[in-house]
């Protein structure tokens, strides 16, 4: 990284996103704080990589159901050195006359130009809190400053979009943003689309939020802005996602969590046989807030048959106890008891899965005590009249769930 003092970088972490594609996982939190992988939190990853980027001056833009994530944010991430100056720092939209939210992520930005504005920096690098990667900011960062360029954008591939709608397709000539349409994937991919990482000058971005701030803001994206203010008049340039710049492993792999489906997707991407996320990486751990829980065990149940547990991911505290789980991601204190069959499926925090349950291609929310002998997966029509079934037949138990 090309930066005399790291200090110098603000980030801004966007975890603004209503949610509502994800209900009713997000019926108590918003996307950033939803549970992924057994342990971690969706934003540990953009911190993780601003952690392992040299970046110790962060901001978290939140506004929904952000109390869990603010209490994840003050109990995992409490690591930095204030007397240094460096800070993981969530931010409330501002109080003005009358109750403030935000339409999208340049609204956010552009309402909170006051802050950025009074913050001691010389550029800002703003990312999603609401998505799924592994990135080196430290190399974009460098290559923003050796292209000297207004704005650098993060450019993805098609091919590594896994279906996800972006805000805009980019025209590329060499590193160089020639034209931003609206998103097309196209039949055959080689596009590129903004995902959602964005390098600025900072007396660049002041001047574009105050050219932005005008009728007609509402709901647009960062890059449309960018495209209205800068696009024929100020260099705007693409860093290709997943290239062989930085120190973290090149898997590539990014994931939009535009709905359940993707949710559920995700997770279960980390079981495959070669997964296409590397959560292993020595050098670059996904950091998150860890309790002091037990080890995970397995053992024998009333009827004295041994607790089974076949490729899953299964976190600290939970107990297979005569039960069988296959294929599926677990948090902690997860209890399985004796004869319950759980497959393909994600089960959050705290849940008790009762004597001889069967449970399948579903996604269980924290604290939920399923009774014994219950069939949840197995009969799409029984499903639906009592839960949430995504288009792809996963089945979402809430965790305000009640059982008769």
């Amino acid at each position: 990284m090309l930066l005399s003092n790291q200090n110098s970088v603000l980030t801004v972490v966007l975890a603004t996103g209503d949610g509502k594609a994800l209900m009713p996982l997000t019926q108590r939190r918003t996307v950033a704080a939803i549970p992924f992988a057994g342990g971690y939190r969706v934003i540990d990853f953009a911190l993780s990589n601003c952690l392992h980027s040299g970046l110790r001056r962060v901001m978290v833009f939140s506004q929904f159901n952000a109390l869990s994530l603010h209490n994840h944010i003050r109990d995992g991430w409490s690591l930095f050195n204030a007397d240094l100056g460096e800070y993981v720092m969530p931010v409330t939209p501002p109080i003005e006359d009358e109750l403030t939210t935000y339409s999208g992520y340049a609204d956010a930005l552009i309402k909170n130009a006051y802050l950025l504005d009074r913050t001691p920096c010389d550029h800002v690098i703003v990312v999603s809190g609401e998505q799924i990667y592994r990135m080196d900011y430290g190399a974009i960062l460098a290559f923003h400053l050796k292209n000297a360029c207004a704005v650098t954008v993060g450019a993805l591939d098609t091919a590594r979009m896994n279906g996800a709608q972006l805000s805009a397709s980019l025209k590329l000539r060499g590193n160089q943003v020639v034209d931003i349409a609206p998103f097309n994937k196209g039949k055959d991919g080689g596009g590129y689309g903004p995902m959602e990482v964005f390098v600025f000058k900072k007396s660049a971005l002041m001047d574009l939020l105050e050219q932005g701030r005008r009728p007609g803001v509402n709901g647009r994206a960062i890059i449309d802005v960018i495209k209205e203010q800068w696009l024929g008049k100020e260099k705007v340039s693409a860093y290709r996602f997943g290239g062989a710049d930085g120190r973290v492993s090149q898997d590539k792999y990014w994931r939009m969590l535009a709905s359940v489906d993707d949710y559920f997707d995700a997770n279960m991407d980390l079981l495959k046989f070669e997964p296409p996320l590397d959560i292993y990486q020595p050098d670059w751990p996904i950091r998150t807030h860890q309790t002091q829980r037990p080890p995970a065990r397995t053992v024998a149940g009333r009827s004295c048959t041994e607790g089974i547990l076949l490729n899953s991911i299964i976190a600290g505290g939970s107990v297979i106890a005569g039960g069988g789980v296959s294929h599926c991601v677990l948090g902690n204190r997860v209890y399985v008891d004796d004869g319950a069959t759980v497959e393909d499926a994600i089960i959050s925090a705290g849940v008790r899965v009762g004597e001889g349950t069967q449970l399948r291609r579903c996604v269980v929310d924290r604290n939920v005590e399923i009774p014994a002998n219950e069939q949840i997966g197995i009969d799409p029509k029984t499903d639906a009249e009592r839960f949430t079934v995504t288009p792809n037949g996963v089945v979402v138990i809430p965790s305000d769930a009640e059982f008769t």
